[in-house]
């Protein structure tokens, strides 16, 4: 069976930078899980075919987990005017020095995923236009709008994964 994990990162005291956590929360109530307390990411409950978390950036540390997956999908929020407000877009791995040393993009997190677990999962980034970033928590009404039209993308990643596989199985050796 395909195994897919959804990483949300950002900061949910910085506003709309928060919104991959919201994200999150609705695919968990979907999934019939428990919403993430204050203090879990996610990773203390991982082992469904759809797992998710939450961190405040993606980490080499969180490699050997990823290693395990045959799809990655990464949601975080964007601030990039020419962009649309939510853009979901596949991701290839791509290794580039990083600007900042906490910084890491998830075309890196797959180049290095890829170069030290010998592992290829297929990668999306599915990105919610922030507008607020001010130190308080809650979303703006606009990010806010944005987050079912968010979650319905990530289920229609997960739904052609899905049939993917089946296709994959049917597509087997005969017996």
């Amino acid at each position: 069976m395909s195994r897919t994990l959804v990483i949300g990162y950002g900061n949910r005291d910085r506003q709309d930078d928060g919104v991959a956590w919201e994200v999150i929360d609705v695919l968990r109530h979907r999934a019939a899980q428990p919403s993430l307390a204050e203090d879990e990411t996610g990773l203390e409950q991982l082992g469904n075919l759809v797992d998710s978390i939450f961190l405040l950036q993606l980490a080499p540390d969180l490699l050997d987990v990823a290693a395990g997956y045959d799809q990655l999908i990464f949601v975080d929020a964007h601030l990039q005017p020419d962009a649309a407000d939510l853009y979901c877009t596949p991701v290839q791995p791509e290794y580039a020095t990083a600007t900042f040393t906490h910084h890491m993009t998830p075309a890196m997190f797959l180049a290095l995923l890829q170069a030290l677990h010998h592992c290829q999962p297929a990668g999306f980034v599915v990105s919610i236009r922030g507008n607020r970033f001010d130190f308080e928590r809650g979303l703006s009404a606009a990010t806010r709008a944005l987050v079912e039209p968010a979650v319905a993308q990530i289920q229609q990643l997960l739904t052609v994964a899905e049939e993917s596989q089946a296709q994959t199985r049917s597509d087997g050796p005969p017996l």
